[in-house]
């Protein structure tokens, strides 16, 4: 079983990490073209809805779910203290729009806190992952009807 949004583990026999996802040959990182956007929710039960949900319709690649953080802000004049669950997702730049409007449509906040930052750099053949697993929701997306 992979851990942590990794798209593949060691292999126990050999020790040696099986073949890395393969890019289209010759193709490197567009930066900026992977972002890993955060939602915070009020428990770990709706966290954890919502990141399903969105790895099954191939919004995100990997979700990962970061308990007991303190959320201090301001509500309707109110200062406000929280506990709730950070949600670090990790999609393609362009289905940024796609996943606020299905996170808002199913979150239970008035306002769901949904920003995405665009991925300058990083661990290329992981990246590649993140691209080819929500590539057919890319593609969907940008087709005309």
């Amino acid at each position: 079983m992979s851990r942590g949004c990794r798209p593949a583990l060691l292999s126990m026999a050999s020790g040696s990490p099986p073949s890395q996802p393969s890019p289209a040959s010759g193709s490197a990182y567009v930066p900026g073209s992977v972002s890993a956007a955060f939602v915070t929710c009020p428990n770990e039960k709706v966290a954890k809805e919502i990141a399903r949900a969105v790895v099954e319709k191939r919004l995100a690649a990997c979700v990962n779910l970061i308990p007991q953080i303190t959320s201090i802000y301001e509500w309707k004049g109110k200062i406000e203290e929280d506990s709730e669950v950070l949600m670090m997702i990790k999609t393609q730049s362009s289905l940024v729009p796609a996943l606020t409007d299905f996170v808002r449509s199913v979150h239970p906040y008035e306002v769901a806190e949904v920003i995405a930052l665009p991925v300058e750099q990083g661990n290329s053949p992981y990246l590649h992952w993140v691209r080819q697993v929500t590539e057919s929701v890319s593609d969907s997306s940008t087709a005309l009807p």
